[in-house]
């Protein structure tokens, strides 16, 4: 009994030793194919390990795949964003850009609206005043053409100018301004707004954007009109003759902004017919027509220049839409007979359409930076590029009026805007009576002031913009000789864009901002200057444009400089055709 007990505990021992060699047999194997790294040996199936097919005999647990096991790891399982690490803080940046475009933004606006309300303020102040001078100049020197060396009254020789350049072009603006004013007169305001009125809300929509895109094409060619016209008025007359002459220009000039006034006239007449409506159903669907620019600007690719080029059109835009109100609010003023509580009614529908505006640029904007990989600093950028013309507008060897480089700048043109304007005021309000006179006087003293205010305090901040951006060097070079845009001309232009060794042009210019320019007679051959900033703001665009060689005959492809001051010279009114 005793030997049976024994041999019983044996063998369980014997089978326990079996089943721990067994185990460590099994073990070691398990390490040898870890280390080993077959693919074979292991494989993974949701997250868990299983054995291979020769492991089958063993044990599982089935805990580990239940079904509370794997919402468990779906609902701890974490992740490490500092892997890529790049990638999330240059999301972070964009989103800081879109926080900083609304301010940015808004900066340039605001001094490019100061800049517009600037040269539409020159047109009723100091041009009046220029003309004026110009014509006492002309009724003052019939003593010059007595043929003597010098005028004893006037100091002048007789070979000399008798109106300088700049001066011809304000006669010419004076005299355009007056002759379309005359031509106003025939144009009924209340029967243009009752034709308008009954028009159907869908056709008035459709009228609308036709006289947006006409006004931006009127902008763009006008602006041409009228620089042929005073160049041809006062190019040199030693030079061969190569225009149609100064009338036909002229008459051009006079049709162009007559056109052009009706136009805006008709812009401003369908934006009061919307106000008055009843339902307010177009003033809705014209507000509605700022959103879907969003739609046609946002998803398109945007370079630095073109992006200056839509800002500059946005400025204008706005101005303009700015005059508009101006213009609807005094003909409904005019209507309730000056009535203060009828202004309060309008206010609201006013404040609608500028927050309008203002929220449609600000996504535009946000949204091509952010798309386009373009940061908030760009706005600087083109604030003291705008600042740049203000101040080389007042150099000594200016080559172009303040007024004139906005309007290439921004397609911003004041005179049919301006003479639009005087037509509204002039039959909304009544002059009766010497009382009414004193306060026409005061109110043109006013606008002086403030036109002269807004002028220093720009040419201040325009000085400190230009400083900031390193460019005050850049005031005090002699202007290079234009290169021709054009090929059919530049064998002509090639004759007189060349300066002899002894031009003064060659020599120091004074550093003062405020000295006035003066003619150089002493150059045979004066030359075409163009803007001091050809060499400024480049941005690191590598496409290929067309230059001038040494010899000025033939045409060569290089790297070109885009600057943002040239512009202009590319754009209609100040969008960007590709």
């Amino acid at each position: 009994m005793a030997d049976s007990v024994a041999a019983g505990v044996g063998e369980e021992k014997e089978t326990e030793n079996e089943d721990k060699e067994r185990e460590k047999r099994a073990f070691n194997n398990t390490n040898r194919s870890e280390k080993s790294g077959g693919p074979s040996e292991v494989t993974e199936t949701l997250g868990f390990y299983e054995r291979n097919a020769n492991k089958k005999d063993k044990k599982r647990n089935l805990s580990d795949l239940s079904l509370v096991r794997f919402i468990s790891a779906e609902l701890t399982r974490g992740y490490f964003l500092e892997h890529n690490e790049a990638k999330y803080t240059e999301r972070r940046e964009r989103v800081y850009t879109c926080l900083r475009i609304p301010k940015e933004l808004e900066k340039l606006m605001t001094f490019g609206f100061f800049l517009c309300l600037d040269a539409f303020l020159y047109v009723f102040t100091l041009l009046p005043l220029r003309v004026l001078l110009a014509l006492i100049r002309l009724l003052t020197l019939p003593c010059c053409g007595l043929r003597a060396n010098i005028c004893p009254y006037c100091r002048k020789s007789s070979g000399s100018r008798i109106l300088q350049p700049a001066q011809v072009c304000d006669v010419l603006k004076g005299v355009i301004m007056v002759l379309c004013y005359s031509m106003m007169h025939y144009v009924d305001y209340s029967m243009m707004y009752h034709m308008i009125r009954g028009q159907s809300v869908i056709k008035l929509y459709i009228i609308y954007n036709m006289l947006e895109v006409a006004d931006r094409l009127f902008s763009s060619f006008g602006q041409d009109i009228l620089d042929a016209l005073y160049w041809t008025a006062t190019e040199p007359k030693e030079r061969k003759r190569a225009h149609i002459g100064v009338i036909p220009h002229f008459l051009m000039a006079v049709l162009y902004v007559f056109l052009h006034a009706i136009l805006i006239m008709v812009q401003a007449t369908t934006l009061n017919v919307a106000f008055n409506s009843h339902n307010k159903s177009l003033l809705t669907i014209m507000m509605s027509n700022n959103f879907v620019e969003i739609k046609g600007s946002v998803f398109k690719k945007f370079e630095k220049n073109n992006l200056f080029q839509m800002s500059n059109s946005d400025i204008k835009e706005r101005f303009t839409n700015y005059v508009l109100l101006l213009i609807v609010c005094l003909r409904n003023m005019e209507q309730f007979s000056w009535n203060p509580d009828h202004l309060w009614v309008l206010f609201p529908d006013v404040c609608m359409v500028i927050a309008s505006e203002m929220a449609v640029d600000v996504v535009k904007h946000a949204f091509i930076t952010k798309f386009n990989d373009i940061t908030a600093d760009v706005y600087s950028e083109y604030r003291a590029s705008l600042a740049f013309d203000l101040v080389s507008s007042r150099q000594k060897n200016a080559y172009t009026d303040y007024s004139d480089s906005v309007s290439r700048r921004m397609g911003f043109i004041p005179l049919p805007l301006a003479l639009l304007l005087i037509r509204v005021v002039t039959s909304s309000v009544k002059i009766q009576g010497s009382l009414s006179y004193v306060c026409v006087l005061l109110f043109y003293l006013g606008m002086i002031t403030l036109k002269v205010l807004n002028s220093i305090v720009l040419l201040g901040k325009s000085c400190l913009y230009v400083k900031e951006a390193h460019m005050e060097e850049k005031l005090f070079q002699t202007p290079p000789s234009a290169a021709p845009s054009r090929a059919s001309s530049r064998a002509h232009r090639a004759k007189h864009t060349s300066s002899p060794p002894g031009d003064p042009a060659d020599e120091e210019v004074s550093t003062s901002i405020t000295t006035q320019p003066v003619h150089q007679e002493e150059c045979p051959a004066p030359h075409l200057p163009s803007s001091e900033s050809d060499q400024f703001l480049t941005t690191p665009d590598d496409t290929e444009e067309k230059d001038i060689g040494q010899d000025g005959m033939e045409l060569k492809h290089r790297a070109p400089k885009k600057d943002l001051l040239e512009i202009d010279r590319f754009t209609i009114c100040g969008n960007r055709i590709d």
